[in-house]
């Protein structure tokens, strides 16, 4: 019979879970934390623009500015914390978000206020780089898909609450408090992360190659000239916007050129050759500009096609991030034991059905024809996501994982930023109308137009799902037997 073991005192609960499991909660709290800067920002608008007398285009840079910073600086952060180690820099991250969030929740101007959301979006870019990245160094391969899930639902759990927290905290504390209770979140991270996250910085013998400071400050370019073309003006192009596309085709082909001489280059193009890597990217921004989709013309349909009153359209829309984060972690142990491959197969599938039901059954069935298709997107979503990451960063190099990173969540937010204005401005051409003074039925003839797009947009992402890994394939038995002969 074997000895039972009496815990004591310094073995406890506490002591009893895992250090690589503590290290993924601190993972996961910045996960949560930068989904929660985008989320409880948006609600704070109207007090912003009472509290500080400005319009909301001014207030609007209280968002834009978080969103810019992060868009621009998430492949240079990533690329950075594989240079110098992602824990040390993941734990700089962590601080910049969280001395920045004090800085806002205590900002007299709102200048300062704007400033103070750009430091802080630059924290949030190095924590969703490197939380992803830094899986690979606590988690067993044969694990990761979970790992991944769990990530995903904790972004989608900070989507659901930020609205709801920042609301009851705006009323409550007032707006600095949505910025302040990040303080305690971002100080638990620190400290479970010094605890608990292996240090992955080894000193090296050879010279350092250097970082890329002309390719990140030419990307960054790129990248805000793109952004700002995206969000202004709502997805009507006038010559500001064509011109920041100008600029953005411009600063994107002198990165290409830039990257090309460098010796130490901020991202490989070599790297662009693989297909999966490329497809997954490729999928990535696709499906994400779907689900822009439905955050974007759906709360139109709910109030002007189906009459809904404000209260009854945030409880309908709710069901989306809900779903996804009670699917999230169940799709990441689906991707471990069916395979990547299969999953964001099964996934996309999913979401194609869905996108193509929400085409047609609102108009009959009302609100539940809406939920059911928004349920079965929003799983198939969650699916693909878990299934997606696993397979990118499955086989990446320890020493790329943090660039590769970035691209994947540099995809994502290109996605929901093309998403947003050019979905939006199907939706609002189809509709024929003004949407504020548009009939009932032209709504719901945009919302069928909007949809009818994001599926053909879904069938070409599960389209290059099959390509990429049938290429991907190809390329892995080629070399096999090559080596064989």
């Amino acid at each position: 019979m074997s000895p039972i073991t009496i815990p004591t005192p310094a073995t406890g609960t506490a002591e009893s879970i895992p250090p690589s499991r503590k290290a993924l909660v601190a993972l996961s709290l910045s996960i949560l934390l930068s989904s929660l800067g985008t989320s409880s920002a948006n609600v704070a608008l109207p007090t912003l623009a009472q509290a500080f007398s400005a319009s909301f285009q001014d207030v609007q840079w209280v968002l834009l500015a978080y969103l810019l910073a992060i868009t621009t600086l998430i492949v240079g952060a990533g690329r950075l914390g594989d240079m110098i180690g992602r824990r040390r820099l993941l734990l700089s991250g962590i601080a910049l978000f969280t001395i920045a969030s004090i800085l806002c929740g205590t900002a007299p101007t709102l200048g300062i206020l704007i400033a103070a959301r750009a430091a802080q979006g630059a924290g949030a870019a190095i924590m969703m780089a490197l939380a992803m990245a830094s899986v690979a160094d606590i988690v067993p391969k044969a694990k990761t898909g979970s790992a991944m899930g769990l990530l995903g639902t904790m972004s989608a759990v900070g989507t659901a609450l930020g609205p709801s927290l920042g609301g009851i905290l705006i009323a409550t504390a007032g707006w600095p408090a949505i910025f302040l209770v990040n303080v305690p979140v971002g100080v638990t991270a620190i400290l479970l992360i010094r605890r608990h996250l292996p240090d992955d910085h080894k000193e090296r013998s050879e010279p350092h190659p250097g970082f890329d400071g002309t390719g990140t400050l030419l990307l960054a370019a790129t990248l805000a000239a793109y952004a700002l073309a995206m969000t202004m003006g709502k997805g009507r192009f006038g010559p500001l916007n064509l011109g920041l596309l100008a600029a953005a085709l411009a600063g994107l082909g002198l990165f290409v050129l830039a990257e090309a001489k460098t010796r130490s280059p901020l991202l490989r193009l070599s790297m662009l050759r693989n297909a999966a890597l490329s497809s997954g990217l490729a999928m990535s921004a696709i499906i994400s500009a779907v689900i822009m989709t439905t955050l974007v013309v759906g709360p139109f349909y709910l109030s002007h096609a189906l009459g809904l009153d404000a209260a009854g359209v945030g409880l309908v829309l709710s069901a989306g991030p809900v779903v996804s984060a009670l699917t999230g972690i169940p799709a990441g142990r689906i991707t471990d034991r069916f395979g990547a491959r299969s999953a964001t197969i099964i996934g996309l599938t999913g979401m194609a059905a869905g996108a193509c039901l929400l085409a047609t059954l609102p108009a009959t069935y009302r609100i539940p024809g809406y939920l059911l298709p928004i349920i079965l997107t929003t799983m198939g979503y969650a699916l693909f996501q878990a299934a997606n990451n696993t397979g990118i960063m499955a086989d990446i190099h320890s020493g790329e994982r943090g660039v590769i990173s970035g691209m994947l969540n540099l995809s994502r937010n290109l996605g929901l930023t093309t998403g947003a204005s050019v979905m939006g401005a199907v939706f609002a051409a189809a509709t024929g109308a003004d949407i504020g003074i548009a009939s009932p039925g032209a709504v719901a003839t945009g919302m069928r137009s909007a949809f009818a797009i994001a599926t053909g947009l879904v069938v070409a992402a599960l389209a290059l799902a099959v390509i990429g890994h049938g290429t991907a394939a190809g390329r892995v038995e080629s070399r096999d037997q090559s080596g064989r002969s």
